[in-house]
């Protein structure tokens, strides 16, 4: 089988800074009238792990060959994915809008996390202990028990009331806000930023050709 690889536009640069942020840019554009999608079957939800470095090459390539030997059960997990991406998009994006998320929302977060935590344990590292998966290479939902455990880690962190939507109206990316004054407005300067700049630019040269 063909080794993985993943091609997902400016994720180098344009991050959330926090895995289940990431999660939910693989659906870009999301405001758009075609919003693209990146996790279109289980393969692209392994390539994205594999891309976070939430699994080795070994382990990725034993999970295709897991899901060409299981379809059914890696369309499912797929599926599942997609509701879990867009239930912790809604959850943190109501709460960047200075709203109260869905209990129905945090009700399936609460389902994943608890499934997630079912297959953590605690192991010794050094002088101290760590969280790890007790769990074979093969379990299809793996990707998503990161992810499930990192919302719930942001959810109860400090940096929670840092989370923003970038100000595009057709992006609407969640990112940490980890400027000085906490005023950054947009998932990326060098594209939503720019477009804006140039739109004002533009509306303000009509203004002027209208008053003229």
């Amino acid at each position: 089988m063909a080794a993985v690889s993943i091609q997902i536009p400016a994720f180098d640069d344009l991050s959330g800074n926090w895995l289940c942020l990431d999660f939910t840019h693989t659906l870009t554009e999301r405001y758009s009238p075609q919003p693209q999608d990146l996790l279109n079957s289980y393969s692209d939800l392994v390539a994205w792990g594999s891309y976070e470095r939430l699994l080795t090459d070994e382990e990725a390539q034993q999970l295709l060959r897991e899901a060409n030997n299981h379809p059914e059960e890696a369309s499912a997990t797929q599926e599942r994915a997609l509701e879990l991406r867009e239930t912790i998009y809604r959850v943190f994006y109501t709460l960047s809008e200075g709203s109260s998320p869905e209990q129905s929302d945090l009700a399936l977060l609460n389902e994943r996390l608890a499934e997630a935590m079912s297959h953590a344990c605690l192991v010794p590292d050094g002088g101290a202990f760590r969280w790890d998966w007790a769990t074979n290479e093969q379990a299809f939902d793996r990707i998503l028990w990161l992810v499930a455990r990192s919302a719930a880690d942001l959810l109860t962190s400090e940096k929670l009331h840092d989370v923003r939507a970038c100000a595009a109206d057709d992006c609407k990316w969640l990112f940490l806000d980890a400027s000085k004054n906490h005023s950054r407005r947009w998932c990326d300067m060098q594209t939503c930023g720019n477009q804006a700049k140039a739109r004002r630019h533009s509306s303000r040269k009509k203004d002027v050709g209208a008053k003229a």
